[in-house]
């Protein structure tokens, strides 16, 4: 892990680490991947047999909204580019938040999306 000073910080990426060990992607399955920084939320579909990513969204560029629609959106955008590929269930990889808020909110557009987890 890196260095880092932050506790909170800390703690994130230790539970990350945990979900990492547990769950993995592949081209049937990818792993729906989230991350949320203080501004923006971002999700991408990866691939971890082959090390790529299959497609992405992120809440860049929206504006007139609050984070957690925001976050809505960006779900149900995933599972709209998700079906374009042909890919109907993932592995939900919260990337170490607590499944709250922006996080529960962007994984509820994806299931209203249409993806399965």
């Amino acid at each position: 892990m890196k260095r880092v000073k932050n506790q909170k910080i800390i703690n994130r990426l230790r539970r990350r680490s945990k979900i990492r060990a547990r769950i993995a992607g592949t081209s049937s399955i990818p792993r729906l991947s989230v991350f949320r920084s203080n501004k923006y939320i971002y999700a991408q579909l990866i691939d971890d047999t082959k090390g790529i990513t299959i497609v992405a969204a992120s809440d860049i560029g929206t504006k007139g909204k609050t984070k957690v629609e925001r976050a809505n959106e960006v779900g149900k955008t995933i599972a709209k580019l998700a079906k374009e590929k042909n890919i109907d269930k993932v592995v939900f990889d919260r990337g170490g938040f607590i499944f709250t808020g922006r996080i529960k909110a962007l994984a509820q557009g994806a299931r209203d999306g249409g993806l399965i987890f």
